[in-house]
């Protein structure tokens, strides 16, 4: 360890907002060069490149071949599948010093469909499934965690190339048991969940997440088994009532109500004797201004039930690559007819207010919920004034559905497996069905049995590497420091040689020598002179899976032997250190 280029740190990194971040720097695995870039040092690289073993030996195991792709590439591929415009700002742009246009890859569909269209033509080429392990770049809004969302990381991305949608089935069974495979191997805990597929595109989509507190990735999963990221959530859809069964539209005076809360209290106060009113008996009315990557923008109105939200996770999973924010002051200025607080989509007069045929002429979308027949309490446009019985179909009719109101714990399952229980996790894995959107973009073709040109389908599939030792690290870690899995660990057994005497090194170097003789073991020694307080602090900081202290216990003929992730200890005579290690590491 004296000549191992590290240092530990005392503090936390100012920028550190979750375990994994903070231990991996303190630890001197990785430093910040720039937000979300950084460099891999000496263990930390250990460790990613332990991580790409395992991904390459079942991307191997399972057919796939290995390529290497640059991560400069020209914009014409990208505009043939509109990613040129469709990645927007997460895109790296630059220009060559001939003017033209150039991209740091975020990934590299189009650039394995055209090779394979240079290199094959017949259905006997295939199937085909390609890989590399390489860097990637987006430029991420809000970069953080570390290595967890950078604008530079480690990906493993493969493709499959088959002649029909059976054979795409095939290589996609095929790539997600690879999955299974790899994060077994891996120590992780994880769900496979159904997913958005996004700016990637394509049908089937599953996302691989492993379970963590501090995940981005909000999840859900039932009793039964159902499992979905939450921007992927669609709800059961209540059954149409009869419209005739509906009550009169009515006005209700609501002075300074302008929240659901205030409305629902105020009908509570002055209408009781109806019935109780609450949240959900009201329409929500949101307006968000949609632009798109092309730098156009458009109005949508979202109606929702009043007891819940729009997520704006769902909804930018709905709408990308184009993206929708709240409407503004100013934007509401342009719109005079839409009273903030007390906005609905009709007038007490019938007037349309919200949809593509109203005064407004703004798009009008409601929750699934919001089926026909179903009455709500709703604004009048008047400041002032709600209506109740407001009537899906009757009154209104909106101009489509959309699905991204907020999801929450206790919620019905789609499939009727039982309650959702909302978790959180990190995206490790994402499998998509592509189908044939980039084939067809790029003219991959090929004849088939009868001799005629058909259009290849493809498939995607990503694994999140260096995202892979932050996502280990975050399970394994405590308030210690890291704590490596045997598997991955840059060394399985650090040696802490704590004092003074020569034979105290002596002993540490003949263990060492030892355990990697007769076990294969790597082997870390702490022959730094330093206080064995510093040893210990910097032994548990950097997380190996096994820890031998040889020191005062030496002239007793005993050292001891410590299990970083159990906490562990005991005394273990000299002449066995070596057998008591290999038997806890399983040799």
């Amino acid at each position: 360890m004296s000549r191992l280029f590290v240092r530990t740190l005392r503090d936390d990194p100012a920028d550190a907002e979750v375990p994994s971040h903070r231990w991996l720097v303190r630890a001197g695995y990785i430093r910040r060069v720039a937000p979300g870039i950084y460099s891999w040092l000496p263990l930390g690289l250990k460790v990613l490149q332990k991580v790409e073993t395992v991904v390459r030996e079942e991307m191997v195991a399972m057919g796939a071949q290995e390529v290497h792709f640059p991560a400069l590439l020209p914009r014409e591929p990208f505009e043939a599948t509109n990613r040129w415009s469709d990645y927007g700002a997460n895109l790296f742009r630059l220009q060559d010093r001939r003017g033209n246009d150039m991209l740091l890859g975020p990934t590299h569909e189009e650039i394995f469909t055209l090779t394979v269209k240079d290199m094959y033509n017949s259905y006997k080429d295939l199937p085909l499934s390609l890989f590399q392990i390489q860097t990637k770049y987006r430029d991420e809004a809000r970069p953080r965690a570390g290595v967890l969302r950078g604008r530079e990381f480690v990906m493993k991305d493969s493709y499959s190339f088959d002649i029909d949608d059976e054979g795409l089935n095939a290589s996609y069974q095929a790539h997600r048991d690879a999955y299974v495979r790899i994060f077994d191997r891996l120590g992780l805990e994880y769900v496979i969940v159904s997913a958005m597929a996004g700016a990637m595109g394509g049908s089937a989509s599953e996302e691989f997440l492993a379970v963590a507190a501090n995940g981005e990735d909000t999840f859900v999963r039932s009793p039964g088994g159902y499992a979905a990221n939450v921007e992927a959530v669609r709800i059961a859809v209540p059954d149409a009532l009869p419209i005739e069964d509906a009550p009169a539209i009515a006005v209700v005076d609501t002075p300074l109500a302008s929240s659901i809360a205030a409305v629902v209290d105020l009908l509570n106060a002055e209408h009781a004797q109806d019935h109780p009113w609450t949240a959900d008996q009201m329409l929500k009315n949101l307006v968000f201004l949609v632009t798109h990557p092309d730098g156009t923008s458009e109005p949508l109105a979202i109606g929702v039930p009043g007891d819940r939200g729009v997520d704006a996770k769902r909804l930018e999973a709905a709408f990308e690559p184009s993206v929708a924010l709240p409407f503004t002051a100013e934007d509401f200025e342009k719109y005079p007819s839409l009273k903030v607080g007390f906005m609905g989509p009709v007038t007490a007069t019938g007037e349309a207010v919200l949809g593509e045929e109203s005064t407004s002429g703004i798009r009008y979308v409601v929750d699934p919920r919001v089926v026909t027949g179903t009455h709500w309490v709703s604004g009048a446009n008047t400041v002032g004034q709600h209506l109740s019985g407001v009537t899906v179909g009757r009154d209104f009719t909106p101009d489509g559905v959309l699905d991204v109101a907020d999801v929450r714990e206790g919620d019905p399952a789609p499939d009727g497996s039982g309650p959702m229980q909302l978790a959180r996790g990190i995206e490790m894995g994402h499998i998509f069905q592509l189908g044939r959107r980039y084939a067809e973009a790029l003219g991959l073709k090929v004849l088939d049995r009868n001799g005629k040109l058909v259009t290849v389908t493809m498939g995607s599939y990503g694994v999140g590497v260096s995202r892979a030792v932050a996502a280990v690290a975050e399970a394994t870690c405590d308030d210690k420091g890291l704590s490596w899995p045997l598997a991955l660990a840059p060394y399985q057994v650090q040696i802490l040689a704590t004092g003074k005497d020569a034979s105290v090194f002596e002993e540490a170097d003949r263990i060492a020598a030892a355990l990697s003789e007769r076990g294969g073991l790597d082997v870390l020694v702490d022959d730094r002179k330093a206080s064995p307080g510093v040893k210990f602090a910097d032994g548990e900081i950097l997380g190996m899976p096994i820890i031998v202290v040889v020191g005062r216990g030496l002239v007793d003929g005993v050292v001891e032997v410590r299990n970083r992730a159990t906490g562990e200890r005991r005394e273990v005579a000299v002449a066995d250190a070596v057998s008591a290690v290999l038997e806890l590491a399983g040799r």
